[in-house]
């Protein structure tokens, strides 16, 4: 049997690990698709997506089009004779795009879905204090995140597991699942599933830097996962209050220690190496921290060289 001709559709480093994974099984990829190079940084220098680094060093056919639906686009599409195309952490596709394959198109999403349906669902899942999450591969129809669902795999998110580390973990777990869909689509040997849910669906809604404020007089367990839900990236952070100044703390690691006390919400407890808030249940305990300016810390470093206040405090 022929191996299928194969169009790749994806932009960051999670994208790669899958196409990296093709690649090495020596599967039929005729073309990749990504974002177009787009300034960034000071100099605004033209910003390559990481997947079309890996794709031209691997030699492979790369297209950036800036318009999905343009006539010149698609018809550079037909030419390629796609039988299947897998889309990872890519844009919503039209119609004339996602129908084309003779195998359909298929989606791979960071959740074990419809529950964590949008651009956020690593990160939201930690929020929310889930203990599994898992990878789901489905065909593509006219809305987001809704199509059947063709194979699923969970894993366990752990107490001690942040944004970074679950991206991770289903970027490996991902790679797998999309080679094993490959297989199956090819021999004929799935029967996708409409995705039903059970009770109320929970969303993974884009994620702004506004929205990453820590709100000290929620509970000890609540604003921890909010932390790690939001390390490395977008990041967590608060003000602190250090005498007259006014510091934007980001937070990227942090510990609950559930110690009893009678402080005010959000009172700083320092010694010569700790930083801890004072919350419901206990105490967040700033393990790793950035103040404005200055590179990522732990907070022993950071200590050494800021003068806190007798009255410090977040909020």
């Amino acid at each position: 049997m022929s191996k299928p001709r194969i169009v790749f559709m994806g932009t960051p480093d999670f994208a790669v690990a899958i196409l990296d994974k093709l690649v090495k099984n020596d599967c039929n990829i005729v073309g990749v698709i990504t974002a177009p190079d787009k300034p960034a940084g000071r100099g605004r220098k033209l910003h390559e997506s990481a997947v079309k680094l890996y794709a031209v060093e691997h030699g492979l056919k790369v297209m950036q089009p800036t318009n999905l639906k343009d006539p010149n686009f698609i018809k550079e599409l037909e030419g390629l004779l796609p039988e299947l195309q897998i889309v990872v952490a890519f844009r919503m596709l039209p119609k004339v795009v996602w129908s084309m394959p003779t195998l359909g198109t298929f989606n791979l999403h960071a959740s074990l879905l419809p529950q964590y349906r949008g651009a956020a669902p690593i990160n939201w899942a930690i929020i929310n204090g889930e203990t599994e999450t898992g990878v789901t591969t489905f065909f593509i129809d006219d809305k987001i995140d809704t199509g059947a669902i063709l194979l699923q795999r969970k894993t366990n998110i752990s107490e001690e597991d942040t944004a970074g580390t679950l991206h991770d973990k289903l970027m490996y777990l991902g790679a797998d699942l999309v080679l094993e869909t490959i297989h199956q689509l090819q021999n004929k040997a799935i029967v996708p599933s409409k995705q039903q849910g059970d009770g109320p669906l929970k969303e993974a809604h884009k994620i702004h830097k506004e929205t990453c404020e820590i709100d000290w007089k929620q509970d000890i367990a609540t604003i921890y996962n909010f932390i790690r839900g939001l390390s490395p990236y977008p990041t967590a952070w608060t003000t602190m209050y250090n005498g007259e100044d006014e510091l934007l703390l980001k937070v990227y690691a942090a510990k609950m220690d559930l110690e009893p006390h009678q402080l005010k919400l959000g009172t700083i407890v320092a010694s010569k190496n700790e930083l801890k808030v004072a919350v419901k249940g206990g105490y967040i305990n700033l393990l790793e921290i950035q103040l404005p300016g200055k590179r990522k810390m732990t907070t022993k470093e950071v200590l050494n060289g800021l003068k806190l206040a007798k009255n410090t405090y977040v909020g």
